[in-house]
């Protein structure tokens, strides 16, 4: 049994006074229902789920009025043996993009305001069955991601005293001792291998075998293409699969990370291409890294839409483009050249992007500038080099002295810490979970 922290957060929504229907988001396969199904079976007496995909006969219960007191009845008549009772029933709607009514209808449970209910799905951000009518301000939202690498380092038996003693390192500047720092580049590595992906990460508990993982991982990324298939219009099945596999030639096999068309194939512009990137995106299939044209509070502000990286929503599906391979000499540690560290910068970008933050890059061409990324916390923006070596960080170096507003700076290197010029911390690429 894998240990998510999303079930806080749930918890946390249960316990609200005043609570509005809840719908929790994220791509397919990040462990959505077992984690809402754990929840339903901790704290509450019982819990009615409709699958929508593997029910379609449900939606008949809402094709009629979805006025509460009409709903519950239908919901009585196909359930006989729930009882559902206000606050101790979860009525749990999973697919819900299968059905518009069903999410209609989260509007006037909200209103009603007796039941608790929650619904998931896995690409509520298309617009090819948009719900008639969509209740805005009536719903609460939670995204949910594969595992990151603290949940990870749980399902490897890493206890949460563990972690919070290397957080401590971390906090007060300390050098980890070098036997705890080894093992914990080898579960850094061994993350980046495996990706968060339950299925995955639970094969590699039971078995500790990279090629039972890596078959897993291949066949998510064979549903991911799938789903570009079948709910892409038409004009962008193609365009967006091609996007999305051309993301290890962006990442891994090249210096500058920047998104390229011609990476797609020879003569691609933007013109033809970027609707399909906007699908990526909104299907949750990929994140965008903005370039900024300046290093200073709000950030998107200073944002080019024109200029940017793209990144899976999960390392191990980049990973499984490629071949086994890529994974034993990530395990091994025998990767060299921009490979190595292009796998370090998406590694860093998959913990910032699943600790919510927004994601982006520096590039001053003419002063020969670059910052791998930026970050935003209580109105401060925080700058982050990331090196496949404790090599000199000296872009980093020259914005802190130009920029002396920047408080806070980091660099994740494959070493210890640090402290550098101009408050310049250097950590281990493992604790960027602390960021």
């Amino acid at each position: 049994m894998l240990k998510r922290k999303i079930l806080h957060s749930l918890a946390r929504w249960k316990a609200e006074r005043n609570k509005k229907c809840l719908i929790l988001s994220g791509a397919r396969q990040v462990g959505k229902t077992y984690s809402i199904e754990k929840f339903g079976s901790d704290f509450y007496e019982e819990m009615i789920e409709i699958n929508f995909k593997e029910q379609p006969s449900a939606k008949e219960i809402f094709s009629g009025d979805l006025d509460v007191d009409t709903l519950i009845l239908a919901l009585r008549f196909r359930f006989p043996d729930k009882k559902i009772q206000p606050g101790k029933t979860l009525l749990f709607l999973d697919e819900i993009q299968e059905c518009s009514e069903a999410i209609t209808s989260l509007k006037f449970f909200t209103i009603c305001h007796q039941y608790d209910v929650i619904a998931s799905g896995s690409l509520l951000g298309i617009d090819y069955r948009r719900a008639s009518s969509y209740p805005v301000g009536y719903v609460d939202y939670l995204h949910m991601y594969g595992l990151d690498f603290e949940e990870f380092l749980w399902a490897m038996d890493i206890s949460e005293s563990m972690i919070a003693s290397l957080k401590n390192m971390f906090t007060e500047k300390k050098v980890v001792p070098k036997a705890i720092h080894a093992q914990m580049m080898s579960f850094f590595r061994a993350y980046i291998a495996i990706g968060g992906m339950p299925e995955a990460v639970w094969q590699y508990v039971n078995t500790k075998d990279y090629r039972d993982v890596d078959r897993i991982q291949k066949g998510l990324l064979q549903g991911y293409q799938y789903d570009i298939a079948h709910y892409a219009v038409a004009e962008e099945k193609v365009k967006a699969e091609k996007c999305y596999l051309s993301l290890t030639r962006q990442l891994l096999d090249k210096e500058n990370h920047k998104f390229q068309y011609k990476e797609i194939e020879t003569g691609a512009r933007a013109q033809k291409y970027y609707s399909s990137i906007e699908w990526l995106l909104r299907a949750d299939i990929a994140h965008m890294c903005k370039r900024v044209a300046d290093i200073r509070y709000d950030l998107e502000d200073y944002a080019r839409d024109d200029f940017f990286r793209l990144y899976t929503t999960d390392l191990s599906l980049l990973i499984s483009m490629r071949d086994f391979s890529l994974k034993q000499h990530i395990v091994e540690n025998t990767l060299d050249g921009n490979t190595k560290g292009g796998i370090y910068e998406c590694a860093v970008a998959d913990v910032l992007h699943k600790k919510g933050y927004r994601l982006y890059f520096y590039k001053n061409e003419t002063a020969k500038k670059e910052i791998d990324f930026l970050i935003q916390k209580d109105g401060e923006v925080i700058p982050i080099e990331v090196k496949s070596s404790n090599s000199k960080a000296t872009s980093l170096e020259r914005v802190l002295k130009k920029n002396t507003r920047l408080k806070t700076a980091y660099k994740l290197i494959d070493g210890n810490i640090g402290i550098g010029e101009n408050g310049c911390v250097t950590i281990p690429l493992y604790m960027s979970i602390f960021l």
